[in-house]
C-alpha cells in the first residue's frame, strides 16, 4: 500500500526558516476543536505555531501556564537531539514525539510528547523501551481509530512505527514482507502507480503540506495513507512522518448509504410512495420529493398539518383527522386509506401509514408513508364487481388461482393460493408477481412467463416451472398456467393457475441423485464419473485432469471373514475419509465393490500427481473399527492423465484401471502411473475385449472337457473348460482372457454361453453301460443372488433337454457364503429339480472347516494345492483328511482336484475321497475326443504319469 525508501542517514539541518505565526484562541484551547488526547499534547498550525496545549504538556515543559507556550514555534520548543528529541523549558526533557494531522482540520497537527528520561542512562543514550501509561493510551486510541503512525529520520535512517501499524500490516496478510524498517504493503496491481506517485509527491512536498492517497491491498481493504515532511534551513528533509488508517468500513458504509439512498428513491418513485415527518407540537411537516409530487406541492413550499388536512376529501376529513390525532396523543400506529384533492383538482387515493419513533436526540417524532394507489384502487373497484363470481368459481378448486391486473398486481385469489403462499387474501391483494417470486428466479414477471412458454391460439400458456416464495421464506415450485384476457373496456388482466410441483420436483431430484450416486456411500457413481470426466476433458485446460483408480487390498477377506455388513461399514468409513481429506478440486467416487475413483480437475493446483497419489494412499491406509475389530486396510492405486492423443473419459478409466492392476501386482499399498507402455497394453486389452465380445456373439469359443472319475476309473462327470481359438494368437486358455472378460463386464455373458453350449453338447454324449455322465460348469459372473439366476439356469436346461440330475454348477467358496435366505430358497428350487452345486477350490477362501456345514452345496472339491502335498506334507494330508471326513459326515460328495500321481490317488483313496480329477486320468480334451473317450468305457488307472 505504501513504500517508503530506506534512508541513508545524510546529515540535515535542524533549524527552519521563520514563518508567520497563526492566531490562537483562549489559552490552552481553540474554538471548534475537540479536546486533545489525555497526554502531553500540543496543537500547532500549518506554520508550526502552537495554538493549544494540554495541562500535561505545561507540566512536562516546566512552565507556569499555557501562555508561556502559546504562540511559540513547535520546532523551537521541541528540538531533535540524536535518536531522541529535547523539550526546551525550565530544563531540557528527553521526549519521544508522535504527530499526526488533526481529524477536524488538516491545517492543524496534533503532537504527543512522551517523557523518556527514565529510559535514558546518565550519558543520555537510549536503552530498551518499555510501554508507559501515556504511550499505552495513545496506542489504544490508534487501535480504536485503526490508525497506525510512522516516522523516518533521514540523517540516521531510523524509522519509528507504532504497534498499531504492524497490526494493520498483519491484518492485511503482509507480515512476511514487513521487516520493521522498510514499510511494504502489497497493493492491488492497479493501485501500484498511485503508491509510487504518493512517494514522489511526499518527498517533493513543502514543509507542512499533507500528502494523502487511498490505496487497496490484495484483500481489497481500503487504507488512507497520509504523510508530511519536515525540512531544515537548507531545504533538506529532516523528518518524514505519516499515518496509515484502515477506512474499509467507512468506505463500505458510504457506498452502502449511497446505494440505499438511490434504491429508496427509485423504490419510492416506482411504488409512488412518499415519506413524511410531522412535529405535532408545531404542526410543521417535512415531505420527501415523492410525497410533494403526490400531494401537488411545489419544491421548497412550506407545509404543515393543516395544509395536508385541508387537501383531504371532505367526506374523509373527520375520520382522517381523528386517526392522526390519535397518533399524536397516544402514539398508536395508523394505517388508513383516504381520498386527497390536489391543488390542480385531481382526486387521488392515498394509502397512508404512520408511527411514533425517537430520533437520535431522544425526541418523539411522528413519521410515516403515503402511497398513491389511485390506479390500483380504480382497477380493484372495477374488478370487485365480478370478484364474487370468480370466488364462487374457484373456491372449490384445489390448485391456486390468482387474478392479476395488467401491471401484474394481484387483485383476487382463491383459498388454495393463499394456503400455498402462506398469506391472507388481504395481504396478497396488491402484491406483484415479482414480489411472489423467489429472488433466485431470474425471470419473475408474467410477461416473462408468457415469453418462455409455448402459447396456443386461445392465449393460454404453460410455464413448466417457476420458483415462488412463501410468507415464511420457504421456496415453493409451481407449474403456471397463464391466460391473458381483455375486459369489455379493453383493460387486460392475467388469470394464473398455480400448480404446486414441489413434491414432484423433490421426487425427481431424489431419482436423479439415486441415478448418479452410490446407494451405500453416497459418493458419485459410474454415471456421474462419466458425466464429470466429459465436462473436464471438454475444457481447454484438460491436460491438468488426473484420474486415480483405487482398489482396496484384501477387501474380499473382510467380506469372507466378517460378512458383507462389515465390508459395507468399512467402505462407508473409507468414503467419509476420502470426502474429508481430499484437496479442493478433487472428487471421490465409487465405481463398484471395493473400487474408488478420484478425479482431479487441476493436478498442478494440488501439488502434482505424486503428491495427490501419496495423499490418497495415506487416506486409504488406515485402521477402521468394524464390528468391534480394528481392520487395517490399504489400497492399490493406479493413476492416469490424458495422453494428449484425444483420450476420452473411458480411456482414462481404462488406463487408470490397468495401472491399478500393475500396482496390485507389485504388492499391497503400491501406486503405479499409467505409462505409455501400460496404456498401449490397455489398448491391446481393449482390442482383445472387443474380439472376445465378437467371439461370444458368433460362437467363436470352444469347450474342452476333463473327466471326473470314480476309484475304478468310471467317468462320473466332466468339467467344461472354455478355450478361445484366437485368429492370431492360437488357442487361448482361460488365464489369457478371463481377466479381459472381467474388466469388460463380460463374465456373465461368458457363463451363459458356456452353460448353454456345455448342456447342449452333453445332451448328445453316449451312455456307456447305460450310465449318463454329468456335466459340471464353472460360474463366475452368473451367480446366485442375481435377479434372474434361477430363470437363466432353468430356461437353459429346458432348452437343451438335459436331465436335471446331470447338471452340476460349480462356484467358488466365497460365492456361497453369507447368502440371504431368498437366494438360498432359489437355489433350493433348483436342487429340488435335481441340480447339484459344487464348491470349487475349497480351502482357498478365508473360511474355516466349521463353515463347511453352512455351504448350500452337495459336492466339495478339494483344491489342488492341498492335493499336491498329501503324499509328503503332513499338513496337507491332515487338511485333506479333515475335509473328506467332514464332507462324508455331512452327506456330501468329495472330489479331489489336480490328481497327477498314483501316490496322490492312493493316499486320497485311503482317506475316502469319492471322485478324482486330474492329469493322472486325462487332460482336458475337445468335445469330439471326449465323446470317443466315453465310448471306450472306464479309464485305466495307470502309474505316475
Amino acid at each position: 500500500m505504501l513504500v517508503t525508501d530506506r534512508y541513508d542517514g545524510t546529515p540535515a539541518s535542524r533549524a527552519r526558516d521563520a514563518v508567520d505565526a497563526a492566531g490562537a484562541g483562549d489559552a490552552g484551547t481553540i474554538d471548534g476543536i475537540a479536546e486533545l488526547p489525555d497526554a502531553p499534547a500540543i496543537l500547532s498550525s500549518a506554520d508550526g505555531t502552537i495554538v493549544q496545549v494540554t495541562e500535561q504538556a505545561i507540566r512536562l515543559a516546566g512552565v507556569v501556564d499555557a501562555a508561556d507556550l502559546l504562540g511559540s514555534r513547535l520546532a523551537e520548543l521541541v528540538v531533535r537531539d540524536g535518536p531522541v528529541s529535547r523539550l526546551r523549558g525550565a530544563e531540557d526533557v528527553a521526549v519521544r514525539v508522535l504527530s499526526w494531522p488533526h481529524p477536524a482540520d488538516d491545517a492543524l497537527r496534533v503532537t504527543v510528547l512522551t517523557d523518556v528520561r527514565d529510559l535514558l542512562p546518565d550519558n543520555g543514550s537510549p536503552i530498551g523501551v518499555e510501554v508507559v501509561d501515556e504511550r499505552a493510551r495513545l496506542i489504544d486510541a490508534q487501535r480504536i481509530a485503526k490508525v497506525g503512525s510512522w516516522s523516518v529520520y533521514p540523517e540516521t535512517g531510523q524509522m519509528y512505527h507504532s504497534p498499531v501499524l504492524k497490526e494493520l500490516f498483519y491484518a492485511s496478510g503482509t507480515e512476511d514482507v514487513f521487516d520493521g524498517v522498510n514499510m511494504v504493503v502489497a497493493v492491488r496491481p492497479d493501485d501500484q502507480p498511485k503508491a509510487d506517485d504518493f512517494g514522489v509527491r511526499l518527498r517533493s512536498a513543502p514543509v507542512g503540506k499533507l500528502v494523502e492517497v487511498e490505496l487497496h491491498d490484495h484483500t481489497d481493504r481500503v487504507f488512507l495513507c497520509t504523510g508530511r515532511v519536515e525540512r531544515d534551513a537548507a531545504d533538506r528533509i529532516e523528518r518524514i512522518e505519516g499515518t496509515v488508517q484502515d477506512v474499509t468500513e467507512q468506505r463500505l458504509l458510504e457506498r452502502q448509504l449511497r446505494d440505499e439512498r438511490r434504491k429508496l428513491h427509485d423504490a419510492q418513485r416506482a411504488a409512488r410512495l412518499g415519506t413524511w415527518e410531522w412535529d405535532a407540537t408545531t404542526g410543521a411537516t417535512q415531505l420527501s420529493e415523492m410525497m410533494r409530487e403526490i400531494c401537488g406541492h411545489l419544491p421548497g413550499d412550506p407545509t404543515n398539518y393543516d395544509d395536508y388536512l385541508e387537501g383531504v376529501h371532505p367526506e374523509d376529513r373527520t375520520r382522517v383527522d381523528q386517526a392522526w390525532r390519535g397518533l399524536a396523543r397516544r402514539f398508536e400506529p395508523v394505517e388508513i386509506e383516504h381520498r386527497f384533492i390536489r391543488r390542480d383538482g385531481a382526486v387521488r387515493t392515498l394509502r397512508a401509514h404512520g408511527a411514533a419513533i425517537r430520533d437520535p436526540d431522544g425526541r418523539l417524532v411522528l413519521v410515516g408513508t403515503a402511497q398513491d394507489v389511485t390506479e390500483q384502487r380504480t382497477v380493484l373497484t372495477r374488478m370487485e364487481r365480478s370478484s364474487q363470481r370468480f370466488t364462487d368459481l374457484v373456491a372449490v378448486t384445489p390448485v391456486g388461482i390468482g387474478l392479476f391486473d395488467q401491471d401484474e398486481h394481484l387483485v383476487d385469489a382463491n383459498d388454495a393460493l393463499c394456503d400455498l403462499l402462506g398469506y391472507r387474501l388481504e395481504q396478497l391483494r396488491g402484491m406483484s408477481a415479482r414480489q411472489m417470486t423467489h429472488p433466485d428466479e431470474r425471470d419473475s414477471g408474467l410477461r416473462a412467463a408468457s415469453d418462455e412458454s409455448a402459447s396456443s391460439r386461445s392465449g393460454r400458456r404453460k410455464v413448466p416451472q417457476r420458483l415462488l416464495i412463501r410468507s415464511d421464506g420457504e421456496p415453493v415450485y409451481c407449474e403456471l398456467h397463464v391466460a391473458l384476457s381483455v375486459q369489455d373496456d379493453g383493460t387486460r388482466f392475467w388469470l394464473v393457475v398455480f400448480q404446486d410441483i414441489t413434491e414432484r420436483r423433490r421426487a425427481a431430484e431424489a431419482l436423479r441423485y439415486q441415478a448418479t450416486h452410490d446407494d451405500l456411500t453416497g459418493l458419485p457413481n459410474r454415471a456421474a464419473v462419466k458425466q464429470l470426466l466429459g465436462q473436464l476433458l471438454g475444457r481447454a485446460d484438460s491436460a491438468g485432469v488426473a484420474v486415480l483408480f483405487c482398489d482396496i487390498d484384501n477387501f474380499k477377506r473382510v467380506n469372507d471373514s466378517l460378512g458383507h455388513d462389515a465390508g459395507d461399514e468399512l467402505l462407508v468409513a473409507l468414503a467419509r475419509r476420502l470426502e474429508g481429506g481430499l484437496p479442493e478440486g478433487c472428487t471421490a467416487a465409487r465405481l463398484s465393490g471395493d473400487e474408488f475413483l478420484i478425479i482431479c480437475s487441476d493436478i498442478t493446483a494440488v501439488g502434482g500427481l505424486d503428491s495427490l497419489a501419496t495423499r490418497v494412499a495415506g487416506l486409504l491406509r488406515t485402521a477402521v473399527p468394524v464390528h468391534g475389530q480394528l481392520i487395517r486396510v490399504s489400497a492399490s492405486i493406479g493413476a492416469a492423465v490424458p495422453s494428449g492423443g484425444g483420450s476420452g473419459g473411458e480411456d482414462l478409466l481404462r488406463f487408470a484401471d490397468a495401472a491399478m492392476f500393475e500396482a496390485k501386482r507389485r504388492g499391497a499399498g503400491k501406486v503405479s502411473l499409467a505409462s505409455p507402455a501400460l496404456m498401449a497394453s490397455a489398448d491391446r486389452q481393449l482390442h482383445l475385449e472387443g474380439q472376445l465380445r465378437e467371439a461370444l456373439n458368433n460362437d467363436g469359443l470352444t469347450l474342452h472337457y476333463q473327466p471326473v472319475v470314480a476309484s475304478d476309473g468310471t467317468v462320473l462327470t466332466a468339467e467344461a473348460l472354455v478355450r478361445w481359438p484366437h485368429p492370431d494368437r492360437g488357442l487361448l486358455s482361460p488365464d489369457a482372457f478371463l481377466p479381459v472378460a472381467e474388466q469388460g463386464d463380460l463374465l456373465r455373458e461368458l457363463d451363459r454361453w458356456v452353460l448353454r453350449t456345455a448342456l447342449r453338447e452333453a445332451s448328445t454324449w453316449p451312455t456307456p453301460s447305460g450310465r449318463q455322465v454329468g456335466i459340471a460348469v464353472n460360474l463366475a459372473g452368473l451367480v446366485p443372488g442375481g435377479a434372474d439366476f434361477v430363470d437363466v439356469v432353468a430356461d437353459t436346461v429346458a432348452e437343451c433337454g438335459l436331465d436335471w440330475n446331470r447338471v452340476i454348477l460349480e462356484l467358488v467358496e466365497t460365492a456361497l457364503v453369507d447368502l440371504p435366505s431368498r437366494t438360498r430358497q432359489a437355489m433350493g428350487e433348483l436342487v429340488a429339480r435335481g441340480v447339484r452345486f459344487a464348491v470349487d477350490d475349497f480351502g482357498t477362501g478365508y473360511s474355516s472347516l466349521a463353515r463347511l456345514k453352512d455351504l448350500p452345496a452337495q459336492i466339495i472339491k478339494v483344491d489342488r494345492r492341498f492335493v499336491a502335498g498329501v503324499g509328503g506334507d503332513p499338513s496337507d494330508f491332515a487338511v485333506a483328511q479333515a475335509v473328506v471326513g467332514m464332507a462324508r459326515a455331512m452327506g456330501r460328495l468329495c472330489v479331489a482336484e489336480g490328481v497327477e500321481t498314483a501316490t496322490q490317488f492312493h493316499v486320497l483313496s485311503g482317506v475316502g475321497v469319492d471322485a478324482y480329477q486330474g492329469w493322472l486320468f486325462s487332460r482336458p480334451m475337445p468335445s469330439r475326443e471326449f465323446r470317443a473317450l466315453l465310448e471306450t468305457g472306464p479309464l485305466p488307472l495307470l502309474n505316475d504319469r
